[in-house]
């Protein structure tokens, strides 16, 4: 049996952590009353769905290519990724927000604050383990770019998903904390409810980023720049290559990249030695970069190819 990915291992390490802290904030939550801490438990759940769902969508991106699927099942995830975000928008924005309002037009005192500050510290202590993981995991792969850069050209959204929702869980917790701790020092119960507020803002905004980069991941985005630049490098240097034009690729999975390569044949060359080429063309790329699954070639002038790119950026221009 394979030994589980670096990005599987983090979400493993989420959802137990997720599924502990959100029993333990469900029980404080009914002990103690307070708003900030259901809506931290209700968080805490939809962040432990969340994980199953990504687990469901590894699963099926590792499936292999078939008569229905030829390039594999890797959008599978970015599909999956896609309804984690719709979650934690809908599920956990939406409730922490539903609570945050009844809290404030409905004030209560909170109760057993000792045991609701206990789950919390416990909270950010299993939080802050997994945000630990995630972090380390996101940095061993996004090389020597920035976190920002690594975040948006990332074509793995199992990691940057559990780190971002790590990352609102600390928040959250944060403001679940300073909500209790100024509606019991300032006797003012209604700051339970603003802090609920300030949960629904953070998870809003995480959903919003989650959703931004899977759509664009699932719509369809190119491979990273390198994988383009390499094809042409191989292509140029071979032999029945008189000129290699452009490369498309697109991002077809994590692990699964699709290719198109224009590129000018030596006049002299026929079918059999054409067809050669390629073959080494794309094994050279695959030694390389094994995620790419398909290389096709189209034999083009430098003309034909630079007047079909004038009619596709003259489409992209703004009418």
């Amino acid at each position: 049996m394979a030994k589980p990915s670096g990005s599987r291992l983090v979400v493993y390490a989420a959802l137990v952590g997720n599924l502990a802290i959100a029993i333990a904030k469900f029980i404080a939550a009914g002990i103690s009353g307070s708003s900030a801490m259901l809506s931290e438990g209700v968080h805490s759940l939809v962040d432990t769905t969340n994980e199953l769902l990504l687990l469901y969508g590894l699963h099926r991106a590792e499936k292999a290519p078939d008569t229905t699927h030829p390039f594999g099942y890797g959008r599978e995830l970015y599909f999956w990724s896609f309804i984690v975000a719709l979650l934690v928008f809908a599920a956990g924005a939406g409730v922490s927000a539903y609570e945050g309002i009844s809290h404030i037009r409905h004030p209560e005192p909170a109760k057993s604050h000792l045991m609701s500050y206990i789950v919390l510290g416990v909270s950010i202590l299993f939080e802050g383990t997994s945000w630990y993981l995630a972090l380390r995991e996101f940095r061993r792969t996004k090389g020597k770019q920035g976190y920002f850069e690594a975040f948006r050209r990332s074509k793995d959204p199992s990691t940057f998903t559990v780190l971002l929702e790590d990352s609102a869980a600390l928040l959250g917790l944060g403001f679940a904390l300073a909500g209790l701790l100024a509606a019991q020092l300032l006797e003012m119960p209604v700051l339970d409810g603003v802090a609920s507020l300030g949960i629904a803002a953070v998870l809003a905004t995480a959903a919003f980023l989650l959703a931004r980069e899977t759509k664009g991941l699932l719509v369809g985005e190119p491979a990273h720049p390198k994988v383009a630049s390499t094809i042409l490098e191989l292509a140029a240097a071979d032999v029945d290559v008189r000129g290699a034009n452009g490369v498309t690729t697109m991002q077809m999975g994590p692990r699964q990249v699709v290719a198109m390569l224009s590129c000018e044949f030596e006049d002299a060359r026929n079918t059999q030695q054409i067809e050669a080429c390629i073959t080494r063309i794309e094994d050279a790329v695959k030694r390389q970069y094994p995620e790419l699954k398909a290389l096709f070639v189209k034999p083009q002038t430098p003309e034909v190819f630079q007047a079909r790119r004038a009619v596709l950026a003259e489409a992209n221009q703004p009418h």
